[in-house]
């Protein structure tokens, strides 16, 4: 797939735009003012591999507590922020790396100027986003009444051009809303309208299940358009959640090298070891950002039907039995072990994997 050419735009250390990879974003749910459960959170999302992570700024504790986060993290921190352009101005003199903002809530154009200075004197480049939400009402009027993504991009586009007349242009966009189809016209749409990195994503997508079935249908038709820079998959749960899913959907795009493909049977009357269990655990396990260099397949099955044979086509696999299993890797059977060794002895093997592939490079 051909990749939409946008301007580089450079977020902290990281770079967006350009030729450069499609990043993982996220948010955090914790109060930003409480910096301790802030950065803890973040470095757990740090360690599952999110790039650039945002957070709400809904009032002064927050816009404070910004230069202590960023001490004790080590991605882009992304300040998030309506109605009062104080809190924006603020944020960004404490050394935010990224503020979002929807103009059409912040207030006059006196204010939408004063955070657009303070971004300028900074070189902190603006998120402008727009929701289906909050869509204003003489767009919706424009429509016939309805929210569309007609109007989407126009809102948008109107709220860019307003910033680039004030003389300025790092910004990135963001289009999005909770209707799938609605979400994937409105970037058809831009795409050729404008050379803005985009931020894409399905928002209020849902809880873990139905917000993953949304993202990866949405996101899968728009990044395989080329369209996007960076990713945010949104569900109601908890945000490391947010960063396994983004990097599987990026990864079965092809559009991010590296990472584990699992495979695993959906079970039977035959099998007789927890495998749901086990598969979870080994999902989890292969998702940690230590293991993203790693280009393998894994197999995690119940039973003797396919299983040895699934597990020996893969480079490293469990073949479950009754209370026990096989670890078999790279087509050899290595050792059976009872069900509540099975991951800490697939573990070994995947460490040793890693060091033998990592020898190989080096």
């Amino acid at each position: 797939m051909m990749r939409m050419r946008t301007r580089e735009v450079k977020i902290g250390e990281r770079r967006i735009g350009g030729d450069n990879p499609i990043l993982i974003q996220s948010m955090c749910n914790t109060k930003t003012s409480d910096v301790e459960a802030t950065v803890n959170q973040i470095l757990r999302l740090e360690a599952e591999g999110c790039d650039i992570i945002r957070v709400a700024i809904p009032d002064m504790a927050a816009a404070e507590a910004v230069p202590e986060i960023k001490k004790r993290i080590h991605i882009p921190l992304v300040g998030d922020i309506h109605f009062d352009y104080r809190l924006a101005v603020r944020a960004v003199e404490n050394g935010i790396d990224k503020i979002r903002i929807n103009p059409g809530n912040i207030g006059s154009e006196e204010k939408v100027r004063a955070v657009v200075n303070a971004c300028r004197e900074r070189s902190v480049p603006i998120r402008v986003g727009v929701n289906s939400g909050s869509l204003e009402k003489d767009i919706i009027n424009r429509y016939g009444g309805h929210v569309t993504a007609e109007g989407l991009v126009d809102s948008a586009l109107g709220k860019v051009k307003l910033i680039e007349d004030m003389g300025y242009d790092d910004l990135v966009i963001s289009i999005k809303s909770s209707d799938v189809l609605m979400c994937i016209k409105a970037h058809e749409l831009i795409k050729d309208r404008t050379d803005h990195p985009l931020h894409v994503g399905i928002t209020e997508a849902g809880t873990i299940t139905v917000g993953n079935i949304k993202s990866a249908i949405g996101l899968g038709i728009i990044l395989y358009q080329g369209i996007g820079d960076t990713i945010r998959v949104s569900l109601t749960g908890d945000p490391v959640e947010e960063i396994r899913s983004a990097k599987l959907i990026l990864r079965e795009l092809g559009l991010r090298k590296g990472g584990i493909e699992v495979v695993s049977c959906p079970t039977c009357g035959r099998t007789e070891i927890d495998l749901i269990g086990l598969a979870e655990r080994v999902n989890e396990l292969v998702s940690r950002k230590e293991y993203d260099g790693l280009s393998i397949k894994v197999a995690c099955m119940g039973c003797v039907v396919n299983g040895p044979g699934e597990a020996r086509e893969a480079d490293l696999g469990i073949c479950g039995g009754k209370g026990e299993g096989l670890i078999i890797r790279k087509g050899e059977i290595l050792r059976k072990v009872p069900e509540d060794r099975l991951l800490c002895e697939f573990k070994k093997e995947l460490d040793s994997l890693k060091e033998e592939l990592e020898q190989k490079v080096n």
